[in-house]
């Protein structure tokens, strides 16, 4: 299977051998961070197949998890819209795995240059809107398991293969919930055969098991993304 970031994937074929030279393939650990608020954005990551926690940090130092990044986003936003740095938010890898590095003034540059570029990234702006907007509602109005099997769909899709290593810190910070509250509801969906759970170790068996458990929201923002990101390389400004 041949990785691919969605966003990279999206511009048009010329631009992205310009700036391949400014391009590395890196492997990011579980547990890695990058770009703790005030850090200068040198670098973008366009993950493969690893997942990031977007964090907020409120100012007594305390954290929540308010997305996810993988092989439908993107890290180091700000640099493009006008900020060098971060501001409250950083990025732990969840599940480790692959990603393109740029450097930043090389793609900071091309937006500048390119409508093609401008047109991709903003469009993704708008996802990340949407996906907060809908995470703020789905923590207010859903239950437990509901939203347990929209984060591991989330996570799924943004992965190669069916297992994906999620430890349950992860789970009660992108959730909100106390790790035995978690561990009944996974338990819950394993009796039901749906997946298979073993020391931070997930295999899903059957997604659509998780699909018809889950929330609205994880229909709403894959909808979403479809939308705005779907069109072709070529009919881009």
């Amino acid at each position: 299977m041949t990785l691919t970031n969605r966003l990279l994937s999206a511009l048009p074929p010329a631009i992205l051998t310009e700036l391949a030279p400014a391009m590395a393939t890196v492997v990011l650990s579980q547990g890695e961070r990058l770009h703790e608020p005030g850090d200068a954005i040198a670098a973008l990551y366009f993950p493969l197949d690893c997942v990031l926690t977007l964090t907020l940090t409120m100012s007594d130092g305390a954290s929540a998890a308010i997305g996810l990044v993988g092989s439908r986003e993107m890290i180091g936003l700000n640099a493009v819209l006008g900020h060098k740095a971060t501001t409250q938010t950083g990025y732990v890898v969840q599940v480790p795995g692959s990603a393109i590095k740029l450097e930043a003034p090389v793609f900071l540059a091309a937006f500048d240059r390119y409508p093609a570029v401008r047109a991709v990234l903003l469009r993704y702006t708008q996802v990340l809107i949407a996906q907060m907007a809908q995470n703020t509602a789905c923590n207010s109005r859903h239950a437990l398991a509901q939203r347990l099997a929209r984060w591991l769909l989330e996570v799924h899709d943004r992965v190669a293969g069916d297992e994906v290593i999620l430890t349950q810190a992860f789970l009660a910070t992108m959730l909100g919930a106390p790790r035995p509250s978690i561990t009944l509801a996974a338990h819950g969906f394993q009796e039901r055969g749906w997946l298979h759970y073993r020391r931070g170790h997930i295999h899903i068996l059957q997604p659509a098991g998780l699909e018809d458990a889950a929330c609205e929201c994880f229909q709403a923002i894959k909808a979403e993304c479809e939308r705005l990101l779907s069109t072709q390389p070529e009919a881009l400004p």
